[in-house]
């Protein structure tokens, strides 16, 4: 590897960070230039659902690098710039600005967009919640407790609702599946953890989805398919995102729900590697390709680019456990492994009336995933076993207990 030569990281996201400070751990000593398309420096997103919505975290406290800290790694920092196309036969980047910037090596890190049904965004009183000034405007409004409705199920929905809830809003959660997190959980566990945020006062409304809104300016009542209204003063939408790939149109880098990537990460094109929400890496692991939008995966998954770009084919594969774990209501939810909702399912440990538990997700009586719900140290033990095991599973021999 030469000494000098410069590293373009597109995407200020924790993935791009990660990349960028194992760089500097490891000993580079080139150019690292670093592309944020937001204005403020890089921070956190997981706390927008909670710490920072409630009023607890400020922007400072959710800061992933400081100026020092930008100083101390010698980041060449272009802030409020997007990526907007990609030559890899002159291995350019061009802004938006207008700046091309030349690159030896390409991280794509642009992260992903929450989707937004087409008008939505026309209602003053309807917000997404994906970055900081999202997060200012929804706290901004959940103030004076008032009616809430989250249109979504997922992880950002039930966060949501469960920090709304706590600040005193009446809050409303429309999800079109069995209940929230069914996607994810399958129906018999998600309906099992349904108890939680009704049990906080919660009204779920599931089966349905949003056919529309009435009011002027501002929400007044979501209109549902199954011909039902809600009234609401605020409305949260939490119904999935996007990657942000449009960019690399006519690139030659394959895009498919994501940029598609080898075991190591890298692209279709050479010198050019992807990390985070935005990539679809093949898990040799799992014998799959996957695309996980999640803190955990998004820091070590940046952190091995870092390693495949130093030490090329030395740096083996990237092959982790998914894993993913969100707070609501006062408990705390691990997922780990590729559970999926047809795998039968065994509670090993606790119950759910006492939520605190650990369930097995089985298909052919191996181990595919773990849920746990106030249970980490149990959660420990199961993602070493998938680590070892990975898509052929292990039969697990455990005592089953009620739900």
């Amino acid at each position: 590897m030469p000494r000098h030569r410069r590293i373009v990281v597109a995407g200020a996201s924790l993935a791009g960070i990660r990349t960028a400070e194992t760089l500097r751990d490891r000993g580079f000593d080139g150019e690292i230039v670093l592309v944020g398309a937001e204005e403020r420096l890089p921070y956190d997103r997981p706390p927008l659902s909670k710490t920072f919505l409630e009023g607890q975290a400020s922007l400072d406290d959710i800061q992933l690098l400081s100026g020092d800290q930008v100083a101390a790694l010698d980041l060449d920092l272009r802030l409020g710039q997007r990526a907007r196309a990609l030559d890899p036969e002159r291995r350019a980047l061009e802004l938006d600005g207008g700046e091309t910037l030349r690159y030896d090596d390409l991280v794509i890190a642009t992260g992903s967009a929450p989707w937004m049904p087409r008008d939505w965004d026309l209602y003053e009183s309807i917000y997404p919640l994906r970055t900081a000034e999202d997060g200012l405007a929804l706290r901004s409004a959940l103030q004076g407790s008032p009616r809430v409705a989250v249109v979504g199920g997922g992880f950002i929905g039930c966060e949501v609702a469960s920090t709304a809830r706590r600040l005193g809003c009446d809050v409303v959660q429309i999800e079109p599946l069995t209940a929230p997190m069914a996607r994810v959980l399958g129906p018999e566990m998600a309906l099992a953890c349904a108890e939680i945020p009704v049990a906080a006062g919660v009204r779920l409304v599931c089966g349905t989805a949003v056919e529309g809104f009435d009011g002027g300016a501002r929400v007044e009542r979501v209109r549902l398919r199954d011909g039902r209204t809600i009234e609401a003063d605020v409305v949260v939408v939490g119904i999935g995102a996007r990657p942000v790939t449009d960019w690399l149109a006519g690139s030659g880098v394959n895009v498919s729900d994501g940029v598609l990537c080898d075991d190591r990460c890298a692209t279709s094109v050479d010198g050019v590697y992807a990390a985070g929400d935005v990539a679809r890496w093949f898990n040799p692991l799992f014998e799959q390709t996957m695309r996980i939008e999640h803190w955990t995966n998004a820091s070590e998954q940046g952190a091995f680019v870092a390693r495949a770009l130093l030490e090329g084919r030395q740096a083996g594969s990237y092959a982790p456990v998914p894993f993913v774990w969100s707070e609501q209501y006062g408990v705390k939810i691990e997922i780990a492994g590729v559970p999926h909702p047809t795998d039968r399912i065994r509670i090993v440990e606790g119950t759910v009336a006492e939520r605190r538990f650990v369930a097995l997700y089985e298909r052919e009586e191996r181990l595919t995933g773990v849920l746990a719900l106030n249970s980490t140290r149990s959660m420990l033990t199961f993602r070493r076993l998938l680590a070892r095991t990975g898509s052929r599973g292990e039969r697990v021999d455990a005592p089953s207990n009620s739900s």
